[in-house]
């Protein structure tokens, strides 16, 4: 159990005693584990969503001197904002801006992961925030292309 428990750990992200509970409530089943980690992490994320967002970060991004991102994405403490995770994160979504040209937002938050298509960018951000427990949004974005 031990191993199942790593392994959605590092699928999810999610704590140890959320893995170890998702499984005895799947009675060791590791895709329904993993299915109940992801609904609920969606109801903390959905708990979440209207809680103000005053801190943040701005990302950039050059794609061999011809494509040009800069992102603007807000979370609610200061704390998480300089955490490594939310800067993979908008690191994530520079690059997928740069490949995937969304028109806005909401476009861009339905699009398909770029390395991970079974994933919408909606659901990568969704589980950052049933992970650190604040609200995270993307306020905006600019691309640039010669």
């Amino acid at each position: 159990m031990i191993e199942q428990i790593q392994k959605l750990r590092d699928l999810t992200g999610a704590g140890v005693m959320d893995c170890r509970n998702a499984l005895t409530e799947a009675k060791g089943d590791f895709d329904t584990a993993l299915r109940i980690i992801k609904e609920r992490g969606l109801v903390k994320a959905e708990k979440r969503a209207n809680r103000a967002t005053g801190a943040g970060l701005l990302e950039t991004y050059i794609h061999n001197e011809r494509v040009a991102v800069i992102l603007q994405l807000k979370c609610e403490t200061d704390f998480v904002a300089r955490s490594q995770v939310f800067r993979d994160l908008s690191h994530k979504l520079v690059m997928q801006i740069a490949a995937m040209n969304p028109s806005d937002i909401n476009s861009l938050l339905k699009q398909p992961y770029i390395k991970d298509e079974s994933q919408i960018i909606e659901e990568l951000i969704k589980s950052l925030i049933s992970n650190v427990g604040e609200n995270i949004e993307i306020a905006r974005f600019t691309r640039y292309e010669l």
